[in-house]
């Protein structure tokens, strides 16, 4: 099933919106695998994010989800230190990022990355273990193994001496998945790795998210499409340049916090949360 997400002229205003309260039972900020306090980031001395507090809970599954322009994917970026933040501080397991670096997994979007450049899908995969081999020491055996290991986990490991470039769109994204994934990382980044996907490689990605929560990592998704928000994940931030709110996504995904979050522009936001709203509380048939 193909990615479905919010068209451009469906993007809320660019006034920040005010925070509701988070839910009780949080974790301690130094022990969760993302704690964000106070984070402004701007551009051009436009801010872009406002005063974002945030504590990401361990072993979640967890989707941002807001309009266009609301600072969704410069979050991720300011977490990792990939932009500069006017102010705040970020934390990853209690510590600033360069010091967790190693922890820390990243799928960016695929419309950032060169794809032309001259080098396999096994080549691209073994370089996610670099944080582990020094990124001037040749790649052992061993190491290759779990990059081609990761790349079975994606489905592409008959791709493994495939140029990138000769790859479909939905191929890369799974090679740049596998990369992530041979970082063995604890906390997992990922912008939008659902955008123009094929339905073999949407089904590979859900897949995957799963196995890692069973494993017990923590993975971050900047993620557009409302209607699979409730069957892939389990925690869901609502973001417009601030928090709207956050939480499990049973007790977050609702019509009043949509509104909030888009502006009240969205009638098919609200029907699906209603839609929801109806179907979880409806008996389940085994």
């Amino acid at each position: 099933m193909a990615s479905r997400g919010v068209t451009d002229d469906q993007t809320a205003s660019a006034t920040p919106v005010a925070h509701t309260a988070p839910p009780t039972g949080e974790e301690h900020p130094r022990t969760a695998p993302l704690a964000i306090h106070d984070m402004t980031v701007a551009y051009d001395r436009k801010p872009v994010l406002w005063d974002v507090d945030l504590n990401v809970p361990e072993g979640q599954l967890v989707a941002i989800v807001g309009p266009n322009g609301a600072g969704k994917s410069t979050l991720i970026k300011a977490a990792l230190n990939l932009m500069p933040m006017v102010s705040g501080q970020v934390l990853i397991y209690g510590k600033p990022y360069r010091k967790q670096r190693h922890l820390v997994g990243y799928v960016p979007q695929r419309e950032t990355v060169d794809w032309d450049f001259p080098v396999s899908a096994l080549d691209v995969v073994a370089m996610g273990r670099y944080g582990r081999i020094g990124w001037f020491r040749p790649v052992t055996r061993k190491h290759r193994r779990a990059a081609l290991d990761a790349l079975e986990r994606v489905e592409m490991a008959q791709y493994a001496h495939r140029q990138i470039s000769q790859l479909s769109g939905g191929q890369q994204q799974r090679v740049f998945l596998a990369r992530a994934l041979a970082q063995d990382a604890k906390l997992y980044f990922m912008d939008e790795p659902f955008a123009s996907v094929d339905a073999a490689t949407e089904r590979a990605i859900v897949r995957v998210l799963h196995e890692l929560k069973d494993a017990g990592r923590t993975v971050i998704v900047v993620h557009h499409d409302l209607q699979t928000v409730t069957e892939y994940f389990d925690y869901l931030i609502l973001l417009n340049m601030r928090v709207v709110t956050h939480g499990p996504v049973d007790d977050v995904f609702t019509q009043e916090n949509l509104r909030m979050t888009y502006g009240g522009r969205l009638t098919l936001l609200s029907e699906a949360a209603q839609l929801f709203t109806q179907q979880s509380r409806s008996p389940r048939v085994d």
